[in-house]
């Protein structure tokens, strides 16, 4: 009887393998199509945000730097774009000319600005974070503290400028019947909203509004850092101090970074408290760069002048911009 053996068919082996590929293709077709429309979905949900940025962002930035270039004034601002061209007589009016008085009221006012923003910038970060260590603490109320610590944040810049104007008057005002009548620390009675001590009287409202937000900042991120680490630094014999110093501040940089980055630019950019409290012209002591842009383009009708200065401020916040990045730029990365 003859045997016969069975022999796998031709080519059998390559047909099975090209199979998946072949089916794979249409697979693949309908997720990169899927993808897309993915893609496309969410264009269309940022479109209304890409929209609503460049009509009240863009568009205005552009113009008021068009502005700047433009001799604009009360006689020619019926004009707007139109206006005759000044080139950079604005800005070296403000910057070079010693002649011009709108020179030595901006430089005053940079100066301001600065001193402003440092001692804002500071006492709130550093108040925010002491009231953040006090409040990292298991005791009885403290959600109602914590809860209560954000009341100042809430009110309104308006508000906290009234009250605290009515708080810094020389004869009926708060402080002063603290600091003379109740405790005797000032023999007399200091004018709060009129002269050299008017910068403190806009610094401290300033501090009292935002500590709340930079509190809550590193109230979080305080209780987010483990406490292993703080147990093991206690049991190699690390103080509170030290601990303090070389686990708490180094995990908090990032935060830090990020409130000091908006911190200083919203500093810089403060109008609410200071014109409430002092008026359009809080006097040489305490005019801020906000309060003479507004005077000047406002009040005088120098809106060439005040696109010029509000130019300047623009690229004064891009370079702190740049710098911060620099220096912060490994938290960021590690974070």
């Amino acid at each position: 009887m003859a045997q016969t053996t069975l022999k796998p068919p031709p080519e059998a082996g390559p047909a099975r393998e090209q199979l998946p590929s072949r089916a794979g293709r249409p697979r693949r077709g309908r997720k990169r199509s899927a993808e897309r429309s993915r893609t496309r979905f969410a264009y269309w949900l940022i479109a209304p945000a890409v929209v609503f940025m460049v009509l009240v962002h863009l568009l205005p930035t552009i113009g008021g730097f068009v502005l700047s270039f433009k001799r604009l004034n009360t006689f020619t601002f019926s004009r707007l774009f139109d206006a005759p061209w000044a080139g950079l007589e604005n800005y070296r009016g403000i910057l070079f000319d010693d002649a011009n008085p709108l020179h030595s009221g901006f430089l005053g006012a940079v100066q301001n600005t600065a001193v402003y923003t440092f001692w804002t910038v500071g006492l709130t970060l550093g108040g925010g974070l002491a009231v953040a260590l006090l409040l990292n603490r298991e005791m009885r109320g403290m959600r109602l503290v914590r809860t209560l610590m954000l009341a100042p944040w809430i009110v309104p810049s308006f508000v906290v400028a009234v009250l605290f104007q009515f708080m810094f008057q020389s004869d009926v005002g708060i402080v002063n019947k603290v600091l003379v009548d109740y405790t005797h620390i000032l023999g007399d009675r200091p004018i709060w909203l009129l002269g050299p001590k008017t910068m403190w009287a806009i610094i401290i409202p300033s501090v009292w509004r935002g500590l709340p937000f930079a509190m809550i900042f590193f109230l979080a991120g305080l209780q987010a850092i483990p406490n292993e680490l703080h147990e093991a630094a206690a049991i190699d014999g690390a103080g509170p101090l030290r601990r303090f110093r070389h686990i708490t501040l180094p995990l908090l940089r990032p935060l830090i970074a990020v409130q000091l980055l908006f911190g200083v630019i919203y500093a810089a950019y403060q109008f609410a408290i200071p014109y409430i409290m002092l008026g359009s012209n809080p006097g040489p002591d305490a005019d801020l760069m906000m309060t003479l842009i507004y005077r000047q383009s406002f009040s005088n009708n120098l809106f060439g002048f005040g696109a010029a200065a509000s130019t300047l401020l623009m690229l004064a916040m891009g370079v702190w911009v740049f710098i911060w990045y620099r220096a912060f730029k490994r938290d960021l990365e590690v974070t």
